[in-house]
């Protein structure tokens, strides 16, 4: 009450500063506050998840994942290259088996789950950003790499805020002191005026003194008022000093519109000005943006609410072929036709504020199908509202699914065929071998079948004549082939089953190729009017491809089997206009060594083509093949080189096998 009672007891223009100076500090201290509050937002809703995703992504490349996984050490020195990044709290790796191996932590560690199946549990716990990205491995089971963010804010924010508040705060006592002048001069002084003067007045009885007219408020009203009661007083004697007195006040309020309207020009210049500067930086920002927009690996088109387009980046350019200019303030269907059929889902997308996504579309891109996964963002701001188009090429992501599939249908194909071979082999020899001694003992030549023939009282010239008439060596023969055919089945069953450790030496591919040819000129039997050495052999060797590590008999092997498919393709054709051709190539592709067969023979349909590298499956008739080459050549290239096969065909198109071999030889794994 005391302190209540001083503030009431105070001067007129020291309340108001008093008041002036708490709304200051008030509007200062929330000022900071919520800027504090917004940064602290932005940065655990918006920055900390950019950065994570961004880190995450380029930690997760093949070559990273592969060598973080590969020990605990090399899982730990990978970390200790993340210890500088300051939005990062802490990290950990874990193997293919969801397990721990190196955990990194900046400041006090924290409780982190020790294996991936408990990450759930733990996120509902833990308030802070996180992000779970997988390490890919070839052939293996992935691992994970665990990413926390901090949610502290860096200390030079802080020190910023606290040194922006202080040239605010500087600033405010300035203009504090300078509002005190201006409630000193307009208040606090006419008061004290009218007051010395009412004293005077009342001191000498001098009616003739009058008090000086101030501004259009209540000090000048009282004024007015207690001129009025002297006029009232002495009107006669004081009319001509009133209309002086009129006249001063006349210039004093001309002073003072003056003032006012050099006050309000400088007012408007500097506005001018201050709007200019951040009109250059919205310029600028908005640069930044269209930059980043621009650099995204993503079609990204912005649309408003009538389906128009507001926003068009590089990559949405070169895959509509639409420019920029040519697409803004355009409907979507014609800056970009392929989208025509989504426009429903568009308008849902807008009308309903939800998220649309279309898995997998297939458009023509350099004639050549490619496939595109679409998502179709709701967008709501002060502008009104609208749709976001992402549109990402996935043709490799499904060529390497489709690989993965490939890959494990051959590995449990493998050990199917390794059981089927071993227990095919003990009859399968007997049959042989009894072959082998039917013909034996039927043969006259041999002493002891003689001496048994004598003993029971038969000729064997006889039996050999009734033998021959019933055609009975023929059947042996028929038998004997028919067990040597299952026998070569047998052997590239095992061969494909079993998994080679032995050690790869460097070949020279060009060597390899032409030693497949020369094999392939000299063995092709399909048919006695097709001739192999007529096809055309284009070779197309890149001078830069040094030796590579291989197995040089079991790439002639596959490349044996490649070139006889190819020429089988070519003379199945209908149209023989055209000579057959077929195309060998190599190529550096680090870390690969490319080698291609094309021919543009029959081709196949994208079924047989999904199917071509399954054990036992041939469209050949039925003794023309055993369904087993390209199975034997997948498994020496995927497994006994630890690299990559895969075919490209369409009907009446011919076909292009590519073959990838490491450059370096991969490390055997060594289990216990």
């Amino acid at each position: 009450m005391l302190l209540r009672q001083r503030l009431e007891n105070l001067p007129v223009g020291r309340k108001l500063l008093a008041a002036l100076l708490v709304l200051l500090a008030a509007v200062l201290l929330m000022a900071n506050l919520a800027f504090i509050s917004a940064a602290y937002w932005i940065s655990q809703q918006s920055v900390a998840p950019q950065a994570l995703h961004t880190l995450g992504q380029l930690i997760a490349s093949p070559t990273l994942g592969q060598e973080a996984l590969r020990s605990a050490s090399a899982a730990q020195a990978l970390l200790q290259r993340l210890d500088d990044y300051p939005p990062l709290r802490a990290a950990v790796i874990y193997d293919s088996n969801g397990e721990s191996l190196a955990q990194l932590h900046r400041g006090e560690s924290l409780d982190l789950p020790q294996r991936v199946e408990q990450l759930d549990s733990w996120r509902h716990s833990e308030f802070r950003t996180n992000l779970l990205v997988e390490l890919p491995q070839l052939g293996a089971r992935h691992g994970y790499l665990l990413l926390v963010a901090s949610s502290e804010l860096p200390g030079a924010f802080y020190t910023g805020t606290l040194t922006a508040s202080g040239a605010i705060l500087f600033v405010s006592i300035l203009l504090w002191f300078t509002v005190a002048r201006q409630i000193r001069r307009l208040v606090t002084k006419p008061i004290r005026r009218l007051e010395e003067l009412s004293r005077q007045v009342t001191r000498e009885e001098n009616y003739s003194l009058r008090a000086r007219r101030g501004n259009q408020d209540e000090i000048g009203s009282l004024a007015d008022a207690f001129n009025t009661m002297l006029v009232r007083i002495e009107a006669r004697e004081r009319e001509l000093e009133r209309a002086r007195d009129d006249a001063q006040a006349a210039f004093d309020q001309a002073h003072k519109l003056a003032e006012e309207t050099r006050h309000s020009n400088r007012k408007l210049e500097l506005e001018v000005q201050v709007r200019s500067k951040i009109e250059k930086k919205l310029t600028g920002f908005q640069n930044y943006l269209n930059s980043i927009i621009d650099s995204m690996p993503s079609a990204l088109i912005a649309l408003d609410e009538q389906l128009y387009v507001t926003q068009w980046n590089q990559e949405a350019s070169a895959l509509s072929g639409t420019r920029l200019a040519e697409a803004l303030n355009q409907p979507v269907f014609l800056a970009f036709p392929p989208l025509k059929p989504f426009l429903p889902l568009l308008k849902r997308t807008v009308e309903q504020h939800k998220v649309e996504k279309i898995e997998r579309v297939t458009w023509s891109k350099d004639e050549e199908p490619h496939h595109y996964a679409l998502t179709f963002y709701p967008l709501m701001g002060g502008s009104g509202r609208g749709v976001v188009i992402r549109v990402d090429d996935i043709s490799q992501r499904l060529s390497m699914e489709e690989m993965m599939v490939q890959s494990e249908k051959m590995l449990s194909v493998g050990g199917l065929a390794a059981g089927m071979a071993h227990e095919i082999n003990n009859p399968l020899g007997a049959i042989l071998h009894n072959v082998q001694n039917i013909r034996r003992r039927l043969s006259p030549e041999l002493e002891k079948n003689r001496e048994q023939a004598e003993r029971i009282g038969i000729s064997l010239q006889n039996i050999d004549g009734y033998l021959q008439a019933r055609e009975i060596p023929r059947l042996l023969d028929d038998i004997q082939k028919a067990g040597m055919r299952a026998a070569k089945i047998v052997s590239h069953m095992l061969s494909f089953s079993r998994r080679s450790n032995r050690q790869l030496a460097p070949c020279q591919l060009p060597a390899v190729i032409d030693q497949a040819l020369d094999i392939a000129g000299n063995d092709f039997d399909l048919t006695e009017s097709f001739d192999f050495k007529s096809l055309l052999i284009r070779r197309e060797f890149d001078p830069a491809l040094g030796p590579v590590p291989g197995t040089t008999n079991e790439l002639e092997q596959v490349l044996l089997n490649l070139l006889k498919n190819a020429a089988q393709a070519i003379h199945q054709r209908e149209d023989c206009s055209t000579p057959g051709q077929i195309t060998l190539r190599t190529r550096l592709a680090p870390p690969w060594a490319e080698i291609q067969v094309e021919d543009n023979g029959l081709g196949m349909p994208e079924m047989v083509r999904k199917r071509i590298f399954e054990p036992f499956f041939t469209t050949k008739e039925v003794g023309q093949g055993t369904g087993l080459g390209l199975s034997v050549s997948y498994f020496i290239i995927t497994n006994n080189h630890k690299g990559q096969m895969e075919v490209q065909s369409k009907a009446d198109q011919g076909t292009c096998f590519t073959l990838r071999l490491p450059l370096v030889a991969a490390i055997p794994h060594t289990g216990h």
